[in-house]
């Protein structure tokens, strides 16, 4: 039964990278997804207005976006357990400042450093994970997601455990303790079991490496979208990119001012990352029957379940919940599809740098969400903003259904 459920990961010492970068990938997440679960203390502690934590946050998620591309490059020249080892130290840096009662300004500095740690690391994972699990592409990234995306799980359960203790500045050193071991061990242990151990530094000259060592090499990237259909599904992770950025960011708050107590919109919130077990689902369906039609249908449900939020008004945390967990369901659905799609595209030679590329299109594009949700909901409502974001992911629905419909 093992073996038919879990195919290649059926004996325990295959699980040796997965685990390690999934478990860099949780801390990235917990990290991050703290952050918005802070906000009301935030904006309790230091007087700042949502505008203003918005654009924080969207200064985070830049910061995170920009280090994308570079950290892919790096990866093709100098291997990619090295690169995941410096990000992983450049994170837990910042998580050691937040660890501490300083100044905003020092604070907003350490927000930052998370951000540019913690972008360096799934672009560099997704290139050395499918090339450790190249038939199981799709399932390797499904539990990778699904392990990380349990950090957005316990982020808003331990803010809760840490307010009500008055100290959230132990989540930030636990962080970073955490940060640094799990650094060291990718870089002392992955190169002894990773197939990809040519790549990961082991020898430096690979094709990958002298190419992306050449500035010239960056018009190969770019000539990545002369595929229209490669082009059009960059569209589709944009799209998602901003409204789930958009949403993730300020739900906390939506759900406060929405009638639930902090404590039950923390839990709601938790919900949304909790139902990320079916990347693990779609991760291996992806494999089995096609990615672009099983993209179709989870953008639907995450766009269907955008509007209902946006219409929900004041409810029970019922209600609520079920909206969100919809929400979760077609989002995480969509990552898996997205990382196995886009590695099964992008030529070898050109992998780290040109998925480095394209994440940081979408999350540049997704880390601008917050501020203007921040703004939207600041002048006209939290309703109108998330009914913007229920449209925006309407278009990637739309674009993966024009996507699938391109011949290659």
């Amino acid at each position: 039964m093992g073996t038919r459920v879990f195919g290649r990961f059926s004996r325990v010492a295959d699980y040796d990278t997965l685990l390690l970068t999934a478990g860099l990938w949780f801390l990235a997440k917990f990290l991050r997804y703290a952050l918005p679960a802070l906000f009301p203390t935030f904006r309790t502690q230091f007087g700042v207005s949502n505008a203003f934590l918005g654009t924080v946050f969207t200064a985070t998620m830049l910061g995170y976006s920009l280090m994308q591309f570079p950290s892919g490059v790096l990866a093709d020249r100098f291997g990619a357990v090295r690169v995941i080892a410096a990000g992983a130290a450049v994170a837990a840096g910042g998580a050691l400042v937040l660890g501490v009662a300083a100044p905003l300004a020092v604070l907003v500095g350490g927000m930052l450093l998370v951000g540019v740690g913690t972008g360096i690391h799934k672009t560099v994972s997704i290139r050395l994970l499918s090339r450790e699990y190249p038939t199981r592409t799709g399932r390797a990234l499904g539990l990778f997601d699904t392990l990380g995306a349990f950090g957005g799980v316990a982020a808003p359960a331990a803010v809760v455990l840490v307010t009500d203790a008055g100290n959230w500045h132990a989540l930030f050193l636990a962080g970073a303790v955490e940060g640094f071991a799990l650094g060291g061990g990718v870089l002392a242990y992955v190169p002894r079991r990773s197939s990809d151990a040519e790549d990961d530094g082991e020898n430096g000259d690979s094709a990958g490496g002298d190419d992306s060592a050449n500035p010239l090499a960056f018009r190969r990237y770019l000539d990545l979208f002369r595929s229209r259909r490669f082009t059009v599904f960059v569209g589709v992770t944009v799209c998602f990119s901003f409204a789930y950025n958009g949403v993730v960011a300020f739900l906390p708050l939506y759900l406060t001012d929405h009638g639930l107590s902090e404590s039950a919109a923390s839990l709601v919130y938790s919900a949304l990352f909790a139902v990320s077990l079916v990347q693990v689902v779609t991760g291996d369906l992806s494999d089995r029957i096609g990615r672009l039609p099983l993209a179709v249908a989870v953008l639907a449900v995450a766009a269907g379940a955008l509007g209902a939020l946006s219409l929900a008004g004041t409810a029970s945390a019922v209600v609520f919940g079920g909206i969100v967990v919809a929400l979760g369901i077609g989002s995480h659905g969509f990552r898996p599809i997205r990382g196995a799609y886009l590695a099964a595209t992008i030529p070898d030679d050109v992998a780290g740098g040109g998925l480095g590329l394209v994440r940081t299109l979408l999350m540049g594009v997704g880390a601008l969400a917050p501020a203007v949700v921040g703004v939207v909901s600041d002048t006209t409502g939290f309703a109108a903003a998330f009914g913007l974001l229920a449209v925006v992911m309407s278009c990637a629905a739309l674009l993966a259904v024009l996507t699938a419909l391109i011949g290659t």
